[in-house]
């Protein structure tokens, strides 16, 4: 079971990434007041990436033990969004807070992943999968953009949760 999380999880995270952020990207607009504002969270966003991608980075032992942590909290991201219903003065602010956390998580992921053995093997299922879900979606025109980013959100912390289950079990059987 192991070798099957470690090989399909990090692919449903980095797929989902992809096809779900432009539904991000739709509800981040409606977050920023100006264009300037939007390019300024997503510089944020940039800039904590590469904070988390360094992060990954300077750790001397292999990073496998936070990645739990990581996916939780890219689906609690999705999750907070999805769920905000009303604009409001400090939605830019909660916007620019989401777009910091999000990119620290994503980078730190993007670290993390590009190390594992089945990286190259994902890099070609990822574009051929990103190619069908998209082309699935642009059918389906009744389904709300929150929906997807809810349950993505949802599927990412499950998959959290799901690893951490199986990394404690599997040290409580390694004792």
């Amino acid at each position: 079971m192991k070798i099957l999380s470690e090989r399909y999880v990090p692919l449903v995270v980095s797929v989902g990434q992809v096809v779900i952020f432009p539904y991000y990207i739709l509800w981040l607009k409606e977050a920023s007041l100006t264009f300037t504002l939007f390019t300024w969270f997503f510089a944020s966003f940039s800039f904590s990436a590469a904070l988390g991608y360094r992060l990954f980075q300077a750790r001397k032992k292999p990073a496998n033990s936070y990645i739990p942590f990581i996916y939780m909290g890219m689906g609690c991201v999705y999750i907070l969004v999805g769920n905000i219903k009303s604009s409001f003065e400090v939605l830019p602010y909660i916007a620019l807070l989401f777009q910091v956390l999000f990119g620290l998580l994503q980078g730190y992921h993007h670290a993390w992943h590009i190390e594992q053995n089945a990286y190259r093997l994902h890099a070609i299922h990822h574009y051929l999968l990103v190619g069908m879900i998209m082309v699935v979606l642009s059918i389906v025109k009744i389904i709300s953009p929150v929906i997807f980013i809810n349950t993505f959100g949802t599927v990412l912390f499950i998959c959290g949760i799901g690893l951490l289950f199986m990394k404690n079990k599997d040290s409580t059987v390694s004792n």
